[in-house]
């Protein structure tokens, strides 16, 4: 079903017509660590995309292509962002919904074991007036 699903489905990669109108009207400007393809419309230099490698999630394009998609940076992030610096960390896809996303210590997935109660908690009932 892969080469049926590329013609008509977006969410696992560009479809077909994704990719024939960003070769049409987009000119490839870059690409990231991901993989992830970034284009500008060659009439309006304005209007910015990204075609993704793999799953569409907003949460995989790294901060400073995110910042060139917004606006908020008029040339390509390798020519206008600093480099890295070594206390940074590479940035990281959101992981809520996988086996790797955070769990608070009672939660079931966590093992389910709460730390007991401490006897300081009183409910709270409304005034009986």
């Amino acid at each position: 079903m892969g080469l049926f699903a590329n013609a008509f489905t977006w969410w696992n990669g560009a479809s077909w017509g994704t990719s024939l109108f960003s070769r049409r009207n987009g000119e490839e400007v870059g690409r990231d660590e991901a993989g992830n393809i970034y284009f500008k419309h060659r009439k309006d230099p304005a209007r910015r995309w990204v075609m993704y490698s793999g799953a569409n999630d907003s949460s995989r394009i790294p901060p400073g292509w995110n910042a060139w998609l917004r606006g908020t940076i008029d040339d390509l992030p390798d020519q206008s962002l600093p480099p890295r610096r070594p206390f940074e960390q590479p940035p990281e896809a959101n992981l809520t919904g996988s086996d790797k996303a955070w769990r608070p210590a009672g939660s079931i997935r966590a093992g389910g074991k709460r730390a007991a109660a401490t006897g300081d908690y009183s409910a709270w009932t409304p005034d009986q007036a």
